[in-house]
C-alpha cells in the first residue's frame, strides 16, 4: 500500500493550513421510496458513488430494518461513505467523508442525488482536521463550516 502524506500538500502549494478531510453531510427529500426501501440498490449506489468520486473501496455493509429502510456504510481508503434512508418520508440522510486529494465527496453527492430521483437536496461540507504548518498541529477546533447548499 503506497501511504502519501498529507504534509506534501505544504511543499506543493505553498500554503500555512491543510485540512485532512472533507465531510459532506447530505439530506436527500422527495426521494423515490421503492429505491429507498430496495437494500440491493442502496448498496449499489453507495458503491457507485463512492468509484465516482475515485475512491478505493475496502468494505461494505448494509442493513435492511423491517418494516422499512436501510442503513450502511462503504469503507474507503479515503474514509467511508454512509446512509440511513426513511423509504416512508422520501428521505435519506448520508455522510460522504473523504481524507486526501484524490476523490471529491461532491461527485458522490450529486451521483446519488440523481440515483435517489431526488427532488431536493442540501448539503454542509466541513473542513475537519486543520492542519497548522508552523506548529505541525492539529488544531482542536473541531471542524470549518467551508460551504452550505440548500435546494
Amino acid at each position: 500500500m503506497d501511504v502519501k502524506s498529507p504534509l506534501k500538500a505544504f511543499e506543493q502549494d505553498g500554503v500555512e493550513e491543510i485540512n485532512l478531510g472533507q465531510h459532506v453531510l447530505a439530506e436527500f427529500f422527495e426521494c423515490d421510496p421503492n429505491i429507498l426501501n430496495n437494500i440491493d440498490k442502496i448498496e449499489k449506489y453507495m458503491v457507485d458513488a463512492a468509484l465516482e468520486c475515485g475512491a478505493t473501496i475496502v468494505q461494505k455493509c448494509f442493513h435492511m430494518f423491517n418494516p422499512y429502510g436501510v442503513s450502511g456504510v462503504v469503507i474507503i481508503s479515503e474514509s467511508h461513505l454512509a446512509i440511513h434512508t426513511w423509504p416512508e418520508l422520501g428521505y435519506a440522510a448520508v455522510d460522504l467523508f473523504t481524507c486526501g486529494d484524490k476523490c471529491d465527496p461532491k461527485v458522490a453527492y450529486e451521483y446519488l442525488k440523481e440515483k435517489f430521483h431526488c427532488q431536493n437536496a442540501n448539503f454542509s461540507e466541513l473542513k475537519r482536521g486543520v492542519l497548522n504548518k508552523n506548529t505541525m498541529k492539529v488544531s482542536e477546533t473541531p471542524f470549518v463550516v467551508a460551504e452550505q447548499v440548500c435546494g
